[in-house]
């Protein structure tokens, strides 16, 4: 394992950026899964960070930093979201079972489908306003973390932990995407709420 919280370009304590994300506010099932990784994993100490429930996300899209991208645009951004995402069905996921990265504990998304088709729907209006839009369409994975990894250290506590552990998948219902001003300043992912886009 290796620490995630390195400071990634351009990032520093201060700094907020906009991004789509889904969340899970309301959802009892995803915070019931993700309070019995916590349990099992929190005797691993320091090493891990532990996901509470309020800050659960699946990254979806990036739009820019605060300072950088006009709040005009990011007003008509939302609006073109909003269009364009009354087209995409509100959809159920299933989260899990686990998979160890080398920064995190993570949940996969399944079916990835429905949740690609929400982030198309973003870019496509970020493109409609921008006409650039950041971030690479490939190599997207749909997954909530449940625990960061802290510190450089070794796999084998971890699997050993959740090996250990008797989970089944979470399943959560989406009906909606939301723009968030989020930071990292606190060796967290938290945020503001900005914005919110209903599914058809």
């Amino acid at each position: 394992m290796r620490n995630h919280w390195w400071w990634r370009p351009r990032w520093s304590v201060g700094r907020r950026f906009y991004t789509w994300h889904l969340t899970f506010e309301g959802q009892p099932d995803v915070h019931r899964l993700a309070a019995e990784y916590r349990a099992g994993l929190e005797p691993l100490g320091p090493a891990l960070t532990l996901i509470p429930d309020r800050w659960l996300h699946l990254t979806m899209q990036g739009i820019g930093f605060v300072n950088e991208v006009a709040e005009r645009d990011v007003k008509a951004i939302v609006e073109a979201a909003r269009a364009r995402l009354l087209a995409v069905s509100t959809f159920d996921l299933q989260l899990g079972p686990e998979v160890i990265d080398p920064e995190a504990v993570l949940l996969p998304a399944h079916p990835s489908e429905p949740v690609r088709s929400v982030r198309d729907a973003i870019r496509a209006a970020i493109g409609d306003v921008l006409g650039e839009v950041p971030e690479n369409a490939d190599g997207f994975r749909p997954h909530v973390s449940v625990a960061y990894s802290a510190a450089d250290a070794p796999t084998a506590p971890i699997s050993k932990a959740l090996a250990a552990l008797d989970t089944r998948p979470a399943h959560a219902r989406i009906t909606t995407a939301e723009l968030i001003v989020i930071h990292r300043d606190n060796l967290m992912y938290e945020w503001e709420p900005y914005a919110t886009a209903p599914l058809g």
